[in-house]
């Protein structure tokens, strides 16, 4: 069954699928010593700070048209930063046509359409490796709306609002609801895969497998920077100050992070 605009907005009763956005962000950092990590992990949380990534996901409301109910949030010790939004549902305006296709979203824009009771959240986690060497800031942020607009329009201005080296993100339709005749629907829009709602200027930055169940409406993207410039792994100094031996080592530790973080695996030299 090909759904139309109007089919989407003319349910029996309110829209009652379940659309979950996973966005896992990795930022990755070389700081050879422990003042070098200190000063990375407080550069990150003035950066990702609870105020700053409050005003991300009210941004993220906006563009999937949610009210916000309530608002806690949270800077931690020695770092790391979470937000929740509680946000309900809104009136419907009439809805750009671009709202349901399978396209990339605004980076930010007022718009107002309904949304039944869900939440948005955001929780960080700065890490480093034991020995010194690696240093790791992860963000993970769900999405999960009831509302006619895929969560996936906010992904636009989420990979935009963080820099990111790998980013792993998941999304899935859950449940079902009701047309006006009474024919169920389990999915309220087209989708075939998550890249197709990552800009192509973006796109272009990062190599990018799927791993998707059509059949279950469960969606899975890996993306992995392309690009190498070790200037933007280095805290504190440039690659011109490091030996030769060094530049070698050091870039051969940073891409193996990002392989085994862009894998899910341990890799074994």
């Amino acid at each position: 069954m090909k759904l139309t605009q109007k089919e989407r907005i003319e349910l029996h009763g309110f829209n009652n699928l379940t659309k979950s956005l996973s966005f896992n962000m990795y930022d990755i950092c070389f700081t050879r010593t422990k003042e070098e990590r200190e000063a990375y992990l407080n550069y990150i949380d003035e950066q990702y700070s609870a105020e700053r990534l409050t005003k991300i996901l009210k941004d993220v409301a906006d563009i999937i048209g949610a009210h916000v109910l309530n608002i806690a949030s949270q800077d931690f010790e020695p770092a790391g930063a979470s937000v929740t939004l509680l946000v309900s549902e809104a009136p419907v305006e009439h809805a750009p046509s671009e709202y349901f296709e399978e396209s990339p979203g605004p980076v930010v824009e007022n718009v107002v359409f309904q949304l039944d009771k869900s939440h948005i959240t955001v929780h960080t986690y700065p890490e480093y490796h034991p020995d010194e060497g690696i240093s790791t800031f992860r963000a993970d942020i769900d999405v999960s709306t009831c509302g006619e607009i895929s969560p996936l329009k906010a992904l636009n201005h989420l990979i935009r609002s963080f820099e990111t080296d790998v980013m792993i993100i998941d999304y899935r339709v859950r449940g079902f609801t009701r047309n006006k005749d009474g024919y169920k629907l389990f999915i309220d829009h087209d989708i075939s895969s998550i890249q197709n709602y990552i800009p192509e200027d973006v796109g272009e930055q990062f190599d990018m497998i799927d791993v998707n169940v059509y059949q279950e409406h469960i969606f899975h993207t890996k993306c992995k920077l392309k690009e190498f410039d070790l200037n933007n792994y280095l805290f504190g100094y440039t690659k011109d100050k490091l030996s030769p031996d060094e530049h070698i080592e050091i870039t051969e530790r940073i891409k193996l992070e990002m392989d085994e973080i862009f894998y899910g695996k341990n890799i074994v030299e």
